[in-house]
């Protein structure tokens, strides 16, 4: 690497083939703006200077790209590459070699980028060259007899015979700031599209005795650029499957690998198994020996050793305890904590409570703004009733404590340990520790009753 790396990022663009009122570089890949992928990747080359030049999308673009090491340079009109890199350059050092990236390229690897500013100094061009079968809308490479690069030809410009060129800029390069300075001053629109192209540097470097080295990524995926919807849609099956071989790697069991969703940083550990769809967002941890089942969807959360998340469950900011059971289609909301060996089953919901140890709330349930003790068991209905219309409250629940079906627990309420609740019953008071309590109205039965029937 040279003694001083200076980046900038061209994220200026409006993508009109978008069609979408969201700036082109925003978009999410793997739930992260394009624009974020190509900064975190900039960032790990640990550049001296960061500078990102914006136009479409003004202080949008700005308000959703956090960073307090980016220098922000505004292109207030969209006149070319070489007048976007002239909006920024004067935040450069003379010292630096420059990496130039673009907000719409997400997947540029980080040696790839390495390599290529290692290219790179007073008396060197480096620059990222590929090889495409179709390369129609691509600047061609212009080489000599001798193989070396003369010139980069925009689509536009190009003759008939250089239009059969296969090898095309990707737009990233890395040079010298004390030349590029030099060169961006000599730039013309002189062209078919009336702009500064930054690409006429090339012919510039050569016709001042600076030699171009090019080389090739390792992949075509690497610097794929998005100017469409479909395009995003490959690049994000293109990430996930890099997702998807990390995991593996770290000896994780994709039922299939190509149907899985990583939206964020997940840690596992040993023989970790997950299924079909599983949607992975935000920071995830799993345990060893952890299985997800099919849909799940899991967001910010912590899972222990030996759970069992069956299918279709969703587990929002919360905690789970080591061998615990979640599911099938079972709901856990922010703030909950699970204890060690919890089942939590179907159609049960939890927001915001803790449950202890190898306690049971196994069927159709709500519990919410709860604290749940260990060996607890929670009847099928039962729910906690904790908003009354302006303010929510709590419910405190004890150890060893049975809540029969079809409970509610008006809050604030309070059940003592080992206290056991009748089925069918509503709680309005608190409820005495080792004792039965009930509330059911008297059962009545109407001797000669009929059914109404319709009216003819």
């Amino acid at each position: 690497m040279p003694t001083a790396l200076n980046v900038i990022v061209l994220a200026a663009g409006q993508g009109t083939r978008m069609k979408s009122d969201l700036p082109k570089v925003l978009h999410p890949l793997g739930a992260r703006p394009l624009l974020q992928h190509v900064l975190d990747t900039a960032r790990a080359l640990r550049p001296e200077r960061l500078v990102v030049v914006y136009g479409h999308g003004g202080q949008r673009v700005v308000d959703n790209v956090p960073g307090d090491d980016i220098i922000w340079a505004e292109q207030a009109e969209q006149l070319g590459t070489g007048h976007a890199v002239a909006q920024g350059v004067h935040e450069l050092s003379d010292e630096a070699v420059l990496l130039v990236l673009y907000g719409d390229v997400p997947l540029t690897g980080q040696d790839t980028l390495a390599r290529l500013v290692n290219l790179a100094d007073t008396q060197t061009l480096g620059l990222l060259t590929v090889n495409l079968t179709d390369p129609t809308g691509y600047g061609r490479i212009i080489r000599d007899a001798d193989g070396e690069v003369t010139a980069i030809r925009e689509q536009k410009d190009t003759s008939e015979a250089e239009r059969q060129i296969g090898e095309v800029n990707t737009g990233i390069l890395a040079v010298s700031v004390s030349r590029l300075r030099a060169w961006l001053d000599k730039l013309d629109n002189d062209n078919a599209q009336g702009e500064y192209y930054l690409t006429d540097i090339v012919a510039l470097a050569v016709a001042d005795g600076v030699k171009i080295k090019a080389m090739h990524p390792h992949d075509v995926d690497e610097v794929l650029g998005v100017n469409s919807k479909s395009q995003l849609a490959h690049l994000e099956r293109v990430y996930q499957e890099r997702c998807a071989e990390v995991l593996m790697t770290q000896g994780v069991t994709l039922m299939d690998p190509a149907r899985i969703d990583i939206r964020g940083e997940v840690e596992v550990g040993r023989d970790v198994t997950l299924d079909v769809n599983v949607v992975l967002l935000g920071k995830v941890l799993l345990g060893s020996g952890v299985t997800i089942g099919a849909g799940c969807v899991l967001r910010d959360v912590e899972i222990g050793d030996g759970v069992e998340v069956l299918p279709m469950s969703v587990i929002e900011e919360a905690r789970i305890g080591d061998h615990s059971r979640i599911g099938p289609y079972s709901r856990i909301r922010p703030g909950t904590v699970l204890a060690a060996e919890t089942h939590v089953g179907n159609f049960v919901e939890i927001k915001n409570s803790q449950v202890g140890n190898k306690s049971k709330i196994n069927h159709l349930s709500y519990v919410g703004d709860s604290s749940v003790g260990a060996r607890v068991n929670v009847g099928a209905g039962t729910i906690t009733c904790n908003y009354d219309g302006a303010n929510k409250h709590r419910t405190d629940i004890g150890d060893d404590v049975f809540i029969g079906s079809d409970t509610q627990l008006v809050a604030p309420v309070k059940v003592g340990d080992s206290a056991t609740i009748g089925a069918g019953s509503t709680i309005t008071r608190d409820v005495p520790p080792q004792e039965l309590t009930l509330s059911r109205s008297k059962q009545v039965t109407l001797p000669g009753w009929k059914r109404p029937v319709k009216k003819k």
